[in-house]
């Protein structure tokens, strides 16, 4: 007997994998009965000092998109901002943004896609991007220092249509119905306020924010991000990621500023490349995730070590050793990307695919930006396309009663 059409697995197969719902929530237990006790609710708390889905421990799907503010009205941009916010917070707890039932006559207050479905650990984040801060909203004299447009990198292609925006809005998750569900119902409360301007969906972390969790694998087949900020770490956290409350704006302080790159990969071309040449260039061993001078994932590179023949045993242009915090002035961020397939290029008949690259950070100036400069001369670059590209300044946790950014327009 046919099962019938499933929008859910559709769905989590465009996103090249199928994802229980509540991912990652324990079992409490067993009954007598050999039943399994409901899993533990898989909520992130919504309010705080510091906005979830930063230092937050990374789900495994992605929902991320951009927006332009199409008002002139800042009372239509604030009262979209609370409309978002308290949405938002429902969301995060499993909950339907409201009703879907009602008179035949009515609009359904929420798509209806996730209804039933955990929470599965959904965070919401929200960033503003320098165009918001121009004279439409009275804005342009709270523009931090630090958000500007990003300078242009050695190798940059970007697509203006899918690159910048007023607004961003990253939803994370371990279910991606319950991620892209979060975005829509966004999208859908700012008509005639916003209109979306790109969107990406994300499967298959590339990076670990926590100690617990496994450095996962790029599409390439390497671990990349091994040395990555532990969320966990306070220090490292309040000393390259967090804005502290020297900024020139006091709105940012406890903010941090996301930096967004869509990188497509050259799959065809690598997976005809020897093993030998693709850990050269990434300075790792592919199996184990090992440095070239070490035996386990995490020994730390040594990147003074040379071959028998004076050249270094990891070379010169390897990604590892560019990407170090040794080669760029101890400059750390905190990496929270994922993969992607947009599917079959209709131009070349490849694979559209890689890596939606996402970092924070409490300046860009000082943490994206020399790092990437660094990478000019990666061996990676062979491989990859910079497609897309954003910058956004992500404001401190609403506490309770605020709105999103209502420091902001206070």
């Amino acid at each position: 007997m046919s099962k019938g059409f499933s929008r859910r697995g559709f769905l989590a197969g465009a996103l090249g994998t199928v994802a229980a719902a509540g991912t990652g929530a324990a079992l409490t237990g067993c009954e007598s009965s050999s039943k399994a006790a409901a899993p533990a609710p898989a909520v992130v708390q919504f309010r705080g000092a510091h906005q979830a889905g930063i230092a937050t421990p990374a789900q495994d799907r992605l929902a991320f998109a951009a927006f332009d503010v199409t008002t002139t009205r800042r009372a239509d941009l604030i009262d979209l901002l609370q409309r978002w916010t308290a949405a938002a917070e429902k969301m995060t707890r499993g909950e339907p943004v409201g009703s879907v039932e009602g008179i035949e006559e009515s609009v359904p207050a929420d798509t209806g896609e996730a209804t039933g479905l955990a929470a599965a650990n959904l965070t919401i984040t929200i960033g503003f991007g320098p165009g918001l801060f121009d004279d439409r909203f009275g804005l342009a004299g709270r523009r931090p220092e630090a958000l500007r447009e990003l300078p242009a990198f050695k190798g940059d292609e970007l697509v203006p249509p899918i690159s910048g925006g007023d607004l961003c809005i990253q939803a994370c998750a371990d279910d991606p119905q319950v991620a892209f569900h979060a975005v829509r119902n966004l999208n859908r409360m700012g008509f005639g306020v916003t209109a979306m301007r790109w969107f990406q969906l994300g499967f298959g972390r590339t990076s670990s924010t926590t100690t617990s969790q496994q450095t996962p694998r790029n599409l390439l087949g390497f671990k990349d991000g091994t040395k990555n900020v532990n969320g966990d770490d306070a220090r490292d956290l309040n000393e390259h990621v967090w804005v502290g409350s020297d900024t020139d704006q006091a709105w940012m302080s406890g903010g941090s500023y996301l930096v967004s790159r869509k990188i497509r990969m050259g799959i065809e071309s690598w997976d005809r490349d020897r093993i030998g040449d693709q850990e050269a260039v990434f300075g790792r061993t592919k199996v184990e995730g090992a440095p070239l001078t070490g035996k386990r994932e995490h020994d730390v590179p040594d990147l003074a070590a040379k071959a028998a023949d004076g050249t270094p045993v990891i070379p010169a242009h390897a990604h590892i050793r560019l990407a170090s915090p040794d080669s760029n002035g101890g400059v750390k961020i905190l990496r929270r990307g994922y993969s992607f397939t947009d599917g079959v290029d209709p131009l070349t008949g490849q694979l559209d695919a890689g890596l939606f690259f996402i970092c924070f950070q409490s300046d860009p100036a000082t943490g994206f930006v020399p790092v990437q400069r660094n990478l000019g001369t990666d061996a990676l670059n062979e491989y990859i396309k910079h497609m897309s590209s954003g910058v956004f300044a992500c404001p401190p946790g609403a506490a309770a009663g605020e709105y999103w950014g209502q420091r902001l327009f206070s």
